[in-house]
């Protein structure tokens, strides 16, 4: 009667586990046998991913994902990488589901994201704000730049003012509170993508686009007039960007952090952070260095 009380017991347990899938957990046990490694990307998050004009894939988490895709050909002969254009959504699912092994693009690690993926060690740090043009209301550039209102007029949002955000990200819920009692007077606009937002802003479809304001950067130099424009000074978050890979695979993670660290005490890291951020790559550089994770 014990030994059948502790089968059962021991097949409940085994039923309530969740199913084991060589997928799921050996990611460089699956690129060994197929040669392969796979890296998604999300198109329309310049300067950190983005397509060139010959249509392959850039930017710097991009270059990140490479320099780990080298290391992982230095145990795989023959290494090929295969490139997946996707969605933040669909790139979570497929990083589920073993088709992505590296999702890289502006990716926040948050603990909700954390319990479908897992994610390396912070690639970037950043924070939410807004892009504004030079003649959007004043309450906007109150909130965003802080600027001082000369009356208490400015402080209130016309009946019509209208913000953007990139649907599917966490910013728009962050958006929500930094407004607070004037959300019934602001019109939230959900967005495909950043450069739908940063049209519909030059159109004045919009009176400013909320996103992460490294996403903003590259927005702002891509607008048709930039001088029009202004970028939000005032951070509402602390935004740590990742690269998100399969969760239950310590050995991989080793892998992709142990590469990571190694590269940002290069000159190299300095180099490529210049390329992408220019005169802000110092001080970025200082920042990722003190969230890395030490040898």
């Amino acid at each position: 009667m014990l030994k059948c009380t502790r089968r059962l017991l021991f097949l409940g347990l085994a039923l309530s586990l969740p199913a084991f899938t060589p997928a799921m957990a050996l990611t460089l046990d699956t690129v060994k046998q197929s040669k392969t490694i796979h890296i998604g990307y999300i198109a329309d998050e310049k300067p950190f991913s983005f397509k060139k004009a010959d249509g392959s894939p850039a930017g710097y988490t991009i270059d990140l994902c490479l320099r780990i895709a080298d290391e992982v050909g230095h145990h795989v002969s023959g290494l090929k990488k295969e490139y997946t254009e996707t969605t933040l959504a669909d790139g979570f699912v497929a990083v589920e589901e073993g088709k992505i092994d590296l999702l890289c693009g502006a990716t926040t690690i948050n603990l909700t994201r954390r319990e479908r993926v897992d994610f390396s060690q912070p690639v970037f740090l950043t924070g939410a704000s807004a892009l504004l043009r030079k003649d959007s209301p004043d309450y906007l550039q109150i909130l965003f730049l802080d600027k001082q209102p000369i009356n208490a007029v400015d402080l209130k949002s016309p009946a019509k003012s209208s913000i953007g955000v990139h649907a599917s990200t966490t910013t728009g819920a962050t958006l929500r509170d930094a407004l607070g009692p004037d959300v019934p007077q602001t019109h939230i606009v959900d967005f495909a993508t950043h450069e739908d937002g940063l049209k519909a802003l030059e159109d004045h479809k919009i009176d400013a686009y909320f996103a992460d304001r490294a996403l903003l950067i590259g927005l702002a130099d891509r607008a048709t007039l930039p001088s029009a424009l202004e970028l939000g000074n005032r951070l509402f978050t602390r935004e740590p960007y990742g690269i998100a890979l399969r969760r239950d695979d310590s050995a991989f993670r080793l892998l992709v952090d142990h590469t990571l660290t190694s590269f940002y005490s290069s000159d190299d890291f300095a180099q490529l952070l210049k390329t992408y951020f220019g005169a802000e790559a110092p001080v970025l550089r200082s920042e990722i260095m003190m969230q890395s994770i030490p040898e």
